[in-house]
């Protein structure tokens, strides 16, 4: 079996895992164990028990629970179980529905990182007289001549680190991700050959709290005001149709608006909330020239070129940091308020912040 060193303080003995019940924090507590260090499985629930059995592809609930627990089981380690749903419903799912009505496009998995999953985790693991956490994230932690950085997964079709931007130096110095330098290839292999039971378990889904995707309903049961039409128009403010709630619309948007009569596709350019309105354009609207940033976490010099992510799936592209305005090398498209910038050097995090508001290339007459 593959050996991973946890980078445990000197007469450190004690390794806290975060488990959901999949296969790759299941993983991390057998690597953590094989390690000689007195390993804890620590599974946050994040759902009703009820509910969540009914559940295919959510986490950090019912059924996941008990994989988690009988994975501990088979380890032979502890398993404890805390019931953190107050906290994910007001730091992720009313926050998910709030950012909708307000006409923005949220990340729920970076709140959830950024509350339940760490800070709470870190209060718990802490508590448990832990010398680190482990998670089973898809990212490395290297240490540094100064601290640990945080850089992106060997393989890049699982790197996480676009949801793990607002990781803090602090939380960093006590985290671990031994998962980083595999492939999740090579972490299922892993998992067949300890015989755990989730080794051919499939992986959940991006948003685990929306039940078949169908976010609109959530947010609409959440906030009924949510459903409220309002007028679709082209930029210069003519009323092209009607739209049946913003919840229904996102940045860069083509699909489902339903009006006609223009000479070349239309897109999604902005939201108005105030006016309920839905604002498209031609796709050269939805040009980008820089964005404002909020809430910068930084873990890095933000100082000369660097590389951008502005959306979980994009590539990189080149930017640079004036003050708190991320200025893109080339007009960069589907730049939405309410998502995260993440930046880079190279394969290391620099940090990222909050899309505020973005300054458009093209400026219409």
């Amino acid at each position: 079996m593959d050996t991973v060193d946890f980078q445990l303080p000197a007469g450190a003995r004690r390794i806290v895992v975060a488990m959901s019940g999949g296969v790759d924090s299941s993983v991390v507590a057998a690597l953590a164990q094989a390690s000689g260090a007195e390993t804890i499985g620590v599974t946050l629930q994040l759902y009703d028990h009820g509910e969540a059995t009914k559940r295919a592809g959510a986490c950090c609930a019912g059924r996941d629970i008990r994989d988690a627990r009988a994975v501990c089981d088979r380890l032979g380690i502890a398993h404890y179980v805390f019931d953190h749903e107050s906290s994910f419903r007001t730091q992720v799912v009313d926050r998910f529905a709030d950012e909708y009505l307000a006409g923005r496009t949220p990340i729920p998995c970076v709140q959830c990182n950024m509350g339940p999953k760490f800070t709470d985790l870190f209060a718990l693991a802490r508590d448990l007289g832990a010398d680190c956490l482990a998670t089973g994230h898809y990212v490395r932690r290297i240490v540094g001549d100064d601290d640990a950085q945080l850089h992106r997964a060997v393989d890049p079709a699982r790197d996480q680190s676009y949801f793990l931007f607002a990781t803090t130096r602090a939380q960093l110095d006590f985290l671990r991700f031994p998962l980083g330098a595999l492939p999740k290839r090579r972490v299922r292999e892993l998992a067949g050959e300890m015989g755990l039971l989730v080794a051919d378990k499939p992986d959940s889904q991006d948003i685990c709290f929306v039940p078949d995707g169908d976010y609109a309903t959530l947010v609409k049961k959440l906030r009924p005001e949510a459903a409220a039409g309002g007028d679709i128009v082209d930029m210069a403010g003519r009323k092209l149709g009607e739209h049946r709630g913003l919840v229904h619309y996102t940045v860069g948007q083509r699909r489902g608006l339903e009006i006609g009569g223009s000479p070349e596709p239309l897109y999604v350019v902005r939201l108005e909330p105030e006016q309920r309105r839905v604002v498209v354009g031609p796709r050269a609207a939805l040009a980008v020239a820089a964005a404002r940033l909020a809430d910068m976490n930084v873990l890095g010099p933000l100082e000369g070129a660097l590389t951008a992510k502005v959306r979980s799936m994009a590539k990189p592209v080149p930017a640079r940091m004036i003050g708190d305005r991320l200025v893109f090398a080339v007009p960069e498209y589907g730049v939405a308020p309410g998502q995260a910038a993440v930046l880079y050097d190279g394969e290391r995090v620099l940090g990222g912040g909050w899309i505020a508001a973005t300054e458009p290339a093209l400026v219409a007459a």
